[in-house]
């Protein structure tokens, strides 16, 4: 006899759309939207990834003694190669700390410090940031909860390089790329007619209102960040929101899932990488170190706090500030002993509006340095290359 979880599983698999009915579904369209998913096929975006998906939690759950080649980085890039801050205590080096309840009430050193943060960290962390601890605690463990359940729960979900969206373990549509060492499940919740709570999970049972209620509080803290943000840079407080799109802007999520490796020394759970959109608001795991931040050529090996997000300046803020701003490279260790969860939560301008450096940041001496361009075409490079450190924001900048 089935238990539960087992037919909620068979229900969720007639729910979700296979290749087939993908394709009877863009027989149908009309011929300008078939165009906009042929245009998508060419720049790599299709229905199918390059080769076989293999699933890194498989791999680490099968007992390997060695490294699979597809995940050994070249010796350049394994993270035994660089310095790296182990010192918990040495919080001089650890990155900035912001108290938002502060900030707010007016203490000018806290808003000096979130503005040194923002021109020469690129990251903070924020305490007292109004999202309720039990709801963040519910919303790791509930992810803890997805990512072990059996396999065939997780592959109903299983994602394409057209979207993202769902579960899937690789990012870029290379065909012989090195990956890395982790799973992850992407969904959307801005704007709204992305948001589909049939591409969520529906096991456990309750993931999807826990995820609802945290993508609602993160939306709100993405826009009180984004006021101060503003200001730092002598813009009205509404004025980065509004070059977001005002209201229209795009929020989604990443779950990444970092099982154990057999060789951290020869991988990483993440390559290096600036996000390519607005900010991202991390809620780590805080009991496992994973993330590490390059700082004066270091890289950092991030404390998180309990119950603190980390929070990163992406490529867009970066390039609507003209560089007074700078999304930083950052990439993710694993290890050998402990699984490791992290939720990622991007908050993005409106897809399809020009970005652009803010008129009032352009001076004669300091010009524009970015053309303009929309997120939906900033975006396809890591979509198509995979996470390849800053290349892709520093290729845009004009060379005058």
């Amino acid at each position: 006899m089935k238990n539960q979880d087992e037919i909620n599983i068979e229900a969720e698999s007639k729910n979700c759309l296979n290749d087939q009915e993908q394709e009877v579904k863009i027989d149908n369209m009309s011929d300008q939207n078939k165009n906009k998913i042929e245009t998508k096929n060419k720049n790599g975006l299709g229905e199918k990834w390059p080769e076989p998906i293999v699933r890194v939690q498989s791999l680490a759950e099968s007992n390997l003694t060695t490294l699979p080649d597809r995940y050994i980085k070249p010796p350049s890039q394994r993270p035994q190669t660089t310095i790296i801050n182990h010192e918990p205590e040495a919080a001089a080096i650890n990155i900035p700390i912001i108290d938002l309840d502060s900030l707010f009430s007016g203490n000018e050193d806290d808003m000096k410090r979130i503005s040194e943060a923002c021109r020469e960290w690129g990251f903070f962390q924020v305490i007292n940031h109004g999202v309720k601890p039990e709801l963040m605690d519910a919303a790791r463990e509930t992810w803890k909860s997805f990512f072990n359940l059996p396999v065939e729960a997780k592959e109903v979900y299983s994602n394409s390089p057209r979207t993202y969206e769902g579960y899937g373990s690789r990012l870029g549509v290379e065909k012989g790329a090195i990956l890395d060492w982790n799973d992850y499940y992407y969904l959307h919740f801005l704007p709204l007619p992305l948001k589909d709570f049939n591409k969520w999970p529906s096991l456990p049972s309750n993931i999807r209102e826990v995820i609802d209620e945290y993508g609602k509080e993160l939306v709100k803290l993405g826009g009180r960040l984004m006021t101060i943000l503003s200001s730092n840079l002598g813009l009205r407080e509404e004025q980065l929101q509004e070059a977001f799109g005002g209201e229209d802007v795009g929020a989604c999520l990443r779950v990444n899932y970092y099982p154990k490796c057999p060789k951290p020394e020869l991988a990483l759970g993440l390559s290096p990488h600036s996000d390519p959109g607005g900010m991202t608001i991390l809620l780590p795991d805080d009991q496992v170190v994973g993330l590490q931040v390059r700082h004066d050529d270091t890289w950092i090996t991030v404390n998180p706090l309990r119950h603190a997000f980390i929070v990163n300046i992406g490529d867009q803020i970066q390039i609507l500030s003209n560089s007074k701003y700078k999304s930083v490279e950052h990439r993710v260790i694993v290890n050998s002993e402990k699984e490791r969860v992290s939720l990622a939560f991007f908050y993005n301008p409106k897809s399809d509006i020009p970005i652009q450096p803010m008129q009032q940041l352009v001076t004669s001496t300091m010009p524009p340095l970015y053309p303009p361009m929309t997120f939906d075409q900033y975006r396809l490079f890591i979509r198509t290359q995979g996470p390849r450190g800053k290349s892709h924001v520093e290729s845009h900048i004009s060379r005058r």
